[in-house]
């Protein structure tokens, strides 16, 4: 939606009253201040004179001063330093001003960015239930701490042990007859299903148990699939190097050297 023009000042004492006002709201840097006070007004002249007395009276920090509490401010809710550049930047902070900040204040309070990391990630998490590893890696990034910091939270923290990745997440929640059923209807031999079931890190345990379960209610037959599967194909088995690749691509597929020559035989 489109900003609508405000009403433009017709004296200096209007753009003084329009700084007093934001600043009362709360902290701006200069060019924050300067930017607001552009939508006032056009004259140059008297922002200059707002922003050289709103400075000289202290009203508005300069840029380091800025930098320096927005730091402070910063470590205190526990923000890791990854996270304040960018932030500052896009208030019109400069680089050289930004690192200043950090500089002076990580060695005057004495940052110790493991610990604020530990103490983060405990305050936000007293458990891990209903959350994945990939999501509290994230959100940590996110409040500027690095993969070392985290790691070494994580390892502090008394439920450690209970973060899931939402890989594990799913497996646990997997029911091991209905994920075989799925990908036996996508044309997957039972090697193929196997592998895939263990990189998705599901138990099998019982894995030939529930095949020999299904077989016998007919709910699956890989001889019959691994016929299906071929005759998707058009290799001419009459020729060896057809032949080959025709066994190759069932091999792919999952399917075990009894299914396939079985159905090469019947082809």
């Amino acid at each position: 939606m489109q900003r609508l023009p405000l009403k433009q000042a017709k004296n200096i004492e209007t753009v003084f009253n329009s700084a007093y006002w934001h600043l009362s709201q709360q902290d701006f840097t200069i060019a924050e201040i300067r930017l607001k006070l552009a939508r006032k007004t056009e004259n140059l002249e008297w922002i200059e004179t707002v922003l050289t007395h709103l400075i000289d009276n202290r009203y508005i920090k300069n840029d380091l001063e800025f930098a320096i509490h927005f730091c402070e401010s910063a470590f205190s809710n526990e923000m890791g330093k990854a996270a304040i550049p960018p932030k500052l930047t896009k208030r019109g902070i400069s680089p050289r001003d930004i690192e200043t900040a950090l500089e002076l204040v990580i060695e005057r309070e004495n940052i110790d960015f493991n610990e604020l990391a530990s103490n983060q990630l405990t305050s936000r998490y007293l458990t891990f239930e209903g959350v994945s590893k990939e999501k509290v890696y994230a959100q940590m990034t996110n409040r500027g701490f690095s993969r070392q910091q985290i790691d070494q939270a994580l390892a502090q923290h008394s439920e450690r042990s209970s973060l899931r990745s939402k890989l594990e997440i799913s497996a646990e929640k997997a029911d091991l007859t209905n994920e075989i059923k799925k990908l036996y209807r996508k044309g997957k031999g039972q090697n193929l299903i196997l592998h895939e079931l263990k990189q998705r890190l599901i138990d099998v345990s019982e894995f030939e148990e529930v095949l020999y379960q299904l077989s016998l209610a007919g709910d699956i037959d890989f001889y019959q699939s691994c016929r299906d599967q071929l005759a998707k194909k058009n290799y001419d088995l009459s020729d060896y190097k057809e032949k080959s690749k025709a066994y190759a691509y069932l091999t792919r597929k999952g399917f075990t050297s009894d299914e396939i020559k079985e159905t090469m035989l019947l082809k």
